[in-house]
C-alpha cells in the first residue's frame, strides 16, 4: 500500500442476498500540503501524498513561479503536526522574482482559481499554443483503453484521477495519480519536466472534465491535444 492508499474495516450489504460482510477496503488518502519558497509560505494544497516532488515541480510551473524543473535546486518534504509541508529552495533570480508577486491561497481540489484577489489577477494563456499534429479517433480509443492498467491507485481505491501522456499513436508514456484533477495533472507536469520531455510531442488524457484550470495548466505548458 502506498502513501495515497490506507486500508480500513468496513461493512458490505449485498442488495440481492441482504447479508452484511465485514471486509477491508483501500480509502485514497487526502491531506494538506504547505508549500513553502525559501521561507515565505506560498500555498496550502489538499492532495494524495504520492509523488510529492513531481506535484511541486508541476504546480511551480503552472503557477508561474519557475519555468523549468532546474530553476528549483532542491525540495524537502517534512512532516507537520497538521500534514506535510515541502520547503522549496529556488535558484537566486527566480526567488527574487517570486518575491517580488503576492499570492497566498488555501487549495483544495475542487478549487482551480483560488486565491486571486479579482478578476484582472485571473490568469490567461496569452501566446497560443503551437499547431497540434492531430490524434486519430483510433489514437484516443487505445490511449483510453491502456489507461486502467496504469492506474494502480485507483485500481485499489476507485477513487482517484488520473493525467497521463501518450504518444501519438496512443501508446502509454507515463501517469500520476491524485485525488483531485488538478493535482494529478501537475504531477505529471513536473514528471516530465524532470525527464526534459517535449510538452509538445504528444497528447494528455485526463480522467476528469475539461474544466478551466485543466485546460489552463495544459496551455501554460503548450500541449496541444487534450482528452
Amino acid at each position: 500500500m502506498t502513501p495515497g492508499a490506507r486500508e480500513v474495516a468496513a461493512s458490505t450489504l449485498s442488495f440481492a442476498s441482504h447479508e452484511v460482510k465485514e471486509v477491508r477496503r483501500a480509502l485514497a488518502v487526502e491531506m494538506p500540503l504547505e508549500l513553502v519558497f525559501g521561507t515565505i509560505p506560498y500555498a496550502v494544497m489538499m492532495l494524495t501524498p504520492d509523488d510529492l516532488e513531481d506535484f511541486v515541480t508541476g504546480f511551480a510551473m503552472t503557477e508561474g513561479v519557475i519555468e523549468r524543473a532546474a530553476d528549483i535546486r532542491a525540495i524537502k518534504i517534512e512532516q507537520h503536526p497538521k500534514g506535510l509541508r515541502a520547503l522549496i529552495d529556488l535558484v537566486p533570480e527566480k526567488l527574487s522574482a517570486h518575491l517580488a508577486r503576492k499570492r497566498a491561497m488555501t487549495g483544495r481540489t475542487s478549487c482551480g482559481v483560488c486565491g486571486i484577489e479579482d478578476l484582472a489577477s485571473l490568469p490567461l494563456q496569452d501566446e497560443a499554443v503551437s499547431k497540434s499534429k492531430g490524434v486519430s479517433d483510433a489514437a484516443i480509443k487505445c490511449a483510453i483503453d491502456s489507461l486502467g492498467a496504469h492506474q494502480p491507485l485507483n485500481d485499489a481505491t476507485r477513487a482517484v484521477h488520473a493525467a497521463a501522456w501518450f504518444k501519438r499513436d496512443g501508446s502509454f508514456i507515463l501517469a500520476r495519480e491524485d485525488v483531485g484533477r488538478h493535482n494529478a495533472l501537475d504531477k505529471l507536469i513536473g514528471a516530465m519536466a524532470a525527464r526534459r520531455m517535449d510538452f509538445a510531442a504528444g497528447s494528455l488524457l485526463i480522467t476528469s472534465r475539461a474544466s478551466y484550470e485543466m485546460i489552463q495548466k495544459a496551455a501554460m505548458m503548450n500541449i496541444g491535444v487534450v482528452a
